[in-house]
């Protein structure tokens, strides 16, 4: 089990838990964060400081934001538009940096107008 970020993150990518994991775990995207499911150590630390509540333990994501779930495992599992190879298990974030890409169901979304 592993926690996963969903939709309130697209477009937002408030890094808040970037900070709090201690195990450099939450990777960078284009638009979104994501979880790596073998990385993450189910601390939880990420869960209480995300600004938008975009992150679920694996069991408590909302039926509405299920599909997040197969697609931040597939941000490591999946060759990604404009990556030759997988992003697989670096061993943490820190690592690669930002990845300029996303995972399909955050690729196909439209852009969320972050103009108020």
């Amino acid at each position: 089990m592993t926690y996963v970020i969903a939709e309130p993150c697209v477009d937002v990518m408030d890094r808040a838990c970037v900070e709090e994991c201690p195990v450099d775990c939450i990777y960078e995207g284009s638009r979104s964060l994501y979880i790596h499911p073998d990385e993450c150590v189910d601390c939880g630390a990420c869960e209480p400081v995300c600004p938008v509540e975009a992150i679920f333990y694996e069991d408590d994501v909302p039926d509405e934001w299920a599909q997040y779930t197969a697609d931040n495992a597939d941000f490591f599992s999946g060759v990604l538009p404009g990556c030759g190879e997988p992003v697989g298990s670096p061993g943490g974030a820190a690592k690669i940096g930002p990845v300029p890409a996303d995972a399909p169901v955050v690729a196909a979304r439209p852009e969320r107008d972050t103009v108020a």
